[in-house]
């Protein structure tokens, strides 16, 4: 993993058109080839970034750039289609590399991991016509809990929570606008799965357009037996 603490701008092209104004950031560039840019805020959400398949170059800034104090330009461009990110560096303050490793992954507390190994052999929770995709799907920014296929054939990510708050709904939103980049899988509907879902992540996913389960653990697990009870 590279780190680089520099004062830059950026430019996003492509499906989307976003502008980065000169600032100080840090710029991550993992050894899957991401790149993401952060702030020193906003939590751990990058600015923007580009995800695999991409390329980085690096070249010193033309004379126009030059002018304008920019020291060098990193364009990262996407292997599949025409998204760019263009990185003008004006001043670096750090650089540094660093060898993380594998990985071993998020670990989940019991109660979510077999919530997620539950409804990945039990997908028509979902609905009818579901089919299961991949559990723990990779991404750039960590793994989507489950992938799937609606009736239609459409694609829908899960995020699985034992309580669902607001910040569980955040990070599926980042799952969301990342899965969506890749023509492939796009559009992709998220499901935000909970034993329990504040009523503000409610309001919150149904604003983004996610949509709610409140999962049954004890029935999906076949502790509650419907026929034994007696109300």
């Amino acid at each position: 993993m590279r780190l680089l603490v520099a004062r830059c701008s950026a430019r996003y092209s492509g499906r989307l058109n976003a502008h980065l104004p000169l600032a100080t950031r840090l710029v991550v560039v993992k050894a899957d080839g991401s790149v993401l840019l952060h702030s020193d805020g906003g939590s751990y959400k990058p600015l923007n970034w580009m995800s695999p398949p991409c390329t980085l170059r690096t070249e010193d800034a033309a004379a126009e750039a030059a002018e304008r104090g920019v020291q060098q330009v990193w364009t990262v461009q996407h292997a599949k289609s025409d998204d760019r990110l263009v990185i003008e560096v004006h001043e670096v303050l750090h650089d540094s590399a660093h060898d993380l490793g594998v990985d071993p992954g998020l670990v989940k507390d019991g109660v979510e991991a077999h919530l997620q190994e539950l409804m990945a052999a039990q997908i028509d929770v979902l609905g009818p016509g579901h089919t299961l995709v991949r559990r723990e799907y990779p991404t750039a920014i960590g793994p989507v809990d489950i992938l799937a296929k609606d009736a239609a054939g459409a694609t829908v990510a899960v995020e699985i929570k034992r309580r669902g708050d607001i910040d569980g709904v955040e990070q599926l939103t980042r799952y969301l606008e990342l899965l969506n980049r890749d023509p492939l899988l796009s559009p992709v509907r998220g499901v935000f799965a909970a034993q329990e879902i504040k009523p503000q992540a409610r309001v919150l996913a149904t604003d983004r357009g996610i949509g709610c389960l409140v999962l049954d653990y004890d029935a999906m697990r076949g502790v509650d037996d419907v026929d034994s009870r007696l109300f």
